[in-house]
């Protein structure tokens, strides 16, 4: 073996000096390593006798200042592509003068970001060559140890033709537990039995022939340690003068910490994007457990309070785990993760002193081993955790507390049976920062569900959950709240009966989503039914219904959080412009006539199915959303045979942009016969949706009825006092032939008043109706468009007492305006018998 002097060269059999700076005719490169940010992280003695620099003095120093001038560009442009240069270069020594130097840049292992280069400076014009070829002598071996990387803190062997080991470096002999004697003149797979081991003798043996360099990485286990390790190897020719493969140099570098962190931040990284993609507290602790056993552990199972499942308020962290937990998620590396002893939706007990248990009351991450005493303890009163503890081999426990928002949410329980390494402290600090990653995103699910129930409480409590007793249509209805993605938005129905036997169909949905949606919706809604009181006709109802919404727009000046959450603060889920975006349909049907008349502001148009089975789309005058108050609202009428389908519904029924093509599964589902309406809710509802729909739909069906000559009774009056005999005459007649006889004397009471009203006040011509559903409506109309109100008479008053008595006879009155003056309808209740 060669022996080193004093000044840190190899003293060869001729006497020539190895080192760098050396007069002999060998080049034998001093080493300095630089690291991915360009500073020198090692710097051999041969540097030092060429550029003057103690270690000290340079490490830690940008290598920029190596040499003299700019670091040339081919040189950047090699290190920024990761490439191996080679080129002469002017250095700078460390008393200022210029050296011309040979460098050599190469890549010695890991990505762009974290990769080590090692340069090899030697003195310029000394040539490059190997003694003459035959067997292997010391002197070539000394040679080859001196051309090699000597001193790096890497560990580094030589290797001649015969692939046979002719030197080492301390650390390699560290690293493979062997002395020199032990190793050289062996090859590598004679040195250790390792797989390890035998694949490098393979790659040297490739490089031999290929004259290619390699890099791989090997995973093996280091007998100073016992532990699986991670080494970046670099496999590399030695050429002499001429360019031939004179051996192999082999240099390896312990990456293991290096390959751990970046393990954990692939882990954090992938948590980041995997956990948390939705709103939902299930499928986010899936999440967490699906990401963690791929990376991290050999099982995952995440415990969750019962109310934190139902969005309700957690407990407070350091609380005891008395408290319900359910195993709602787990992940294992074994199929259906049988090593778990609590299956998937079950309870799980977390009993007192259990790592669990500790765990939630510390607030902390714990590890244990299964030996532990406590752990043997707590296993002896756990004989189905135990029993599969011994089965499969289960030797590490990590218990991680869910906390978030000094709250605790529940836990995350990780085991490890088929990796080897129990968990580390390190292990220990990524299990936890996962945790309280995992928790924000559970936390975040868990208000949102909160909201959402919220929302959705209010929405289905502002919704009629029975439509009313009428007689113009029958009816069917669904209202579907959205995906918990998209949240619960402002979708509206409603069926309003009207006096004449008539009814008002109404949907309606407002733009946004949250309990301010829900509240908005509740307030339109109970704005349309008192419209519709008045007996309006659709365009003016809706005319009315904008001015209302425009007007609770504006806030008074200078009070920003009027009527919008906190004071001074704007809620998040109000939409842009308060309620603009609002739509809404109004139809009112008369069973009398046949027709229907409707009006929309910004809403979807109607489906109607007709008796002969034809299906249309009829085309409305397109108003604008209720809010924006600058156009006008146009009515459409349409005759509707007995026993036509109506079709109201909401955007969310309709898929996609293009509203033809989103229309065709409601088209197929109405043309499908059926029996009933709800046959036919729920055909339009499979029909347009495999799953739960993305956006709320409110969705009413309306077959229509008709009220025939027997239900209907109606006569013309003249405008004289006379009439009103005739006009009692007529009613009584009217109610003997529907059996009503009960009811005449009321009834004259009220014809005789508002006929005399008609006479006196109004104007020809002058009609009287009488019509028998539910309820029995009486009707005078006349063309003067003035309406009568009621007044208080005085004592001596003459007049003034009509409509107050008619008020008193029956259920309810009102006045209808009409294109043609009025009508004034009194309805009073029937008895049940009747």
């Amino acid at each position: 073996m060669a022996q080193t002097d004093s000044a840190g060269g190899t003293a060869e059999p001729d006497g020539r000096s190895g080192g760098t700076g050396g007069t002999g005719g060998v080049w034998s490169p001093a080493v300095v390593c630089v690291d991915a940010q360009g500073r020198v992280t090692s710097w051999a003695r041969g540097a030092e006798l060429l550029l003057g620099h103690r270690s000290d003095q340079i490490v830690g120093r940008p290598g920029s200042e190596l040499f003299d001038g700019p670091v040339p560009d081919s040189l950047s442009r090699a290190l920024a592509e990761g490439r191996e240069w080679s080129s002469r270069a002017a250095l700078r020594h460390r008393d200022g003068r210029s050296v011309d130097a040979d460098v050599h840049a190469a890549p010695m292992h890991g990505t762009a970001d974290d990769t080590t280069w090692v340069l090899l400076i030697g003195e310029a014009g000394v040539e490059r060559q190997f003694p003459g070829r035959g067997e292997t002598d010391g002197g070539e071996a000394t040679a080859l140890i001196g051309w090699a990387l000597d001193q790096l803190p890497l560990a580094l062997g030589v290797f001649d033709q015969n692939n046979h080991m002719v030197g080492a470096n301390d650390e390699a002999y560290r690293a493979m537990a062997v002395t020199a004697e032990g190793a050289l003149g062996r090859r590598l797979g004679e040195v250790g039995s390792a797989p390890p081991y035998r694949r490098l003798e393979q790659l040297s043996d490739q490089v031999l022939r290929t004259g290619e360099a390699l890099r791989v990485r090997i995973s093996g286990s280091a007998p100073e340690v016992g532990r699986s390790r991670v080494y970046s190897n670099f496999v590399y020719p030695l050429r002499d003068g001429d360019g031939r493969v004179r051996g192999t140099s082999i240099a390896v570098l312990d990456i293991t910490d290096q390959d751990l962190a970046r393990r954990r931040l692939s882990l954090m990284s992938a948590a980041g994007e995997g956990v948390g993609t939705t709103l939902d507290v299930i499928r986010t602790a899936q999440e967490l457990a699906d990401v963690a056993t791929e990376r991290f552990a050999d099982y995952v199972g995440v415990d969750l309070l019962d109310s934190v499942l139902r969005g309700l308020s957690p407990e407070p962290v350091g609380s005891r785990a008395a408290s319900t937990y359910h195993r709602i998620a787990q992940q294992s590396v074994l199929e259906g993760f049988p090593e778990s002893a609590i299956r998937t939706g079950q309870p799980d007990f977390i009993a007192p002193d259990s790592p669990m248990e500790l765990a939630l009351r510390t607030g902390r991450a714990l590890r244990h081993r299964i030996t532990d005493p406590d752990m043997e303890r707590w296993l002896a009163r756990e004989p189905a955790r135990a029993e599969r503890a011994r089965t499969y081999g289960i030797h590490s426990y990590l218990v991680a507390p869910l906390l978030a928002r000094g709250t605790t949410l529940g836990l995350v329980i990780f085991l490890r049976h088929r990796t080897p390494e129990p968990f580390d402290v390190e292990d220990l600090h990524l299990a936890g920062e996962l945790a309280a990653r995992a928790a924000l995103a559970i936390d975040n699910a868990r208000q949102y569900t909160l909201q959402r129930n919220t929302a959705l409480t209010l929405q289905h409590s502002l919704l009629p959950r029975h439509t009313p007793r009428q007689g113009a249509v029958d009816v069917a209805f669904r209202y579907l709240p959205g995906s918990a993605d998209g949240g619960v938005s402002g979708d509206w129905y409603d069926v309003i009966p009207l006096p004449g036997a008539r009814v008002a169909l109404v949907v309606g949905e407002v733009v946004g989503h949250g309990v301010h949606a829900s509240a908005t919706m509740g307030r339109l809604r109970t704005a349309v039914r008192t419209l519709a009181d008045l007996d309006l006709p659709p365009d003016e109802l809706l005319t009315r219904l904008d001015d209302l919404v425009v007007r609770g727009d504006q806030a008074p000046a200078g009070v920003p959080g009027q009527e919008r959450g906190m004071p001074g603060q704007e809620p998040t889920d109000r939409p842009e412009g308060g309620e603009v975006g609002a739509t809404c349909l109004y139809a009112v049907y008369d069973p009398i006539s046949r027709t229907c008349a409707m009006a929309r502001a910004g809403h979807l148009g109607p489906a109607v199915l007709r008796p002969d089975g034809s299906l249309d789309f009829p085309e409305l005058p397109v108003g604008p959303p209720l809010g924006q108050g600058d156009l006008p609202f146009e009515s459409t009428e349409l005759d509707l045979p007995e026993g036509s389908v109506l079709a109201l519904y909401t955007k969310g029924l309709v898929q996609g942009a293009d509203l033809d093509v989103g229309l065709v599964p409601l088209r197929r589902a109405l043309a499908e016969p059926a029996e009933s309406l709800e046959e036919i809710c729920d055909a339009v509802l499979d029909a347009s949706f495999a799953g739960p729909p993305s956006d709320d739909i409110a969705l009413l069906v309306a077959r229509t009825r008709t009220l025939d000559d027997s239900q209907v009774a109606a006569w013309d009056i003249d405008s004289d006092p006379v009439e009103v005999a005739r006009a009692r005459k007529l009613t009584t007649g009217q109610l003997g032939l529907w059996g009503l006889e009960e009811t005449a004397f009321v009834t004259e009471l009220m014809v005789s008043e508002l006929v005399t009203n008609a006479i006196r006040y109004g104007r020809p011509p002058i009609s009287l109706r009488l019509i028998r559903d539910s309820g029995l409506v009486c009707e005078v109309s006349d063309a003067s468009s003035t309406a009568p109100h009621m007044r208080r008479a005085r004592t001596y008053d003459e007049g003034g007492r009509g409509l107050l008595l008619v008020a008193q006879l029956s259920e309810r009155w009102g006045t209808r305006h009409t294109a043609n003056g009025k009508t004034i309808w009194a309805e009073q209740r029937l008895p049940a018998d009747l």
